[in-house]
């Protein structure tokens, strides 16, 4: 495997990890974030354990199960890409750089991953 394969998919998932983990301790600016476009504040834990899913495949695919981690990384484009959306239709772009940059790394990991395959 590349190592850009291994650099960016280990960027993307330290990404998420540490998103999630702001998710589950409900950090300040998450759950103003996520209130802001409009996401209740019980849907964290789930959308965490959704992002960890995510992470926990992304390491699969670079432990030797690529295709694992082209389905991870596929989640997460789409993942991300509900949350682009989500920032556009409440109008909230003071912060769509964040999901915009998740979305970016987890669409590179997701062709990585196919290339590799």
């Amino acid at each position: 495997m590349l190592a850009v394969t291994i650099i960016v998919v280990s960027i993307t998932v330290v990404m998420n990890v540490v998103i999630l983990v702001g998710d589950i301790i409900r950090a300040k600016p998450v759950v103003a974030n996520s209130r802001e476009v409009g996401v209740a504040d019980q849907w964290l834990p789930t959308l965490a354990i959704l992002k960890g899913a995510g992470a926990a495949g992304l390491i699969v695919g670079l432990v030797g199960l690529p295709l694992i981690g082209a389905l991870a990384a596929f989640g997460l484009s789409l993942f991300y890409l509900g949350a682009l959306i989500a920032h556009l239709r409440a109008r909230v772009f003071h912060v769509i750089a964040f999901p915009a940059l998740f979305f970016v790394f987890a669409l590179t990991s997701l062709a990585l991953f196919v290339g590799a395959t």
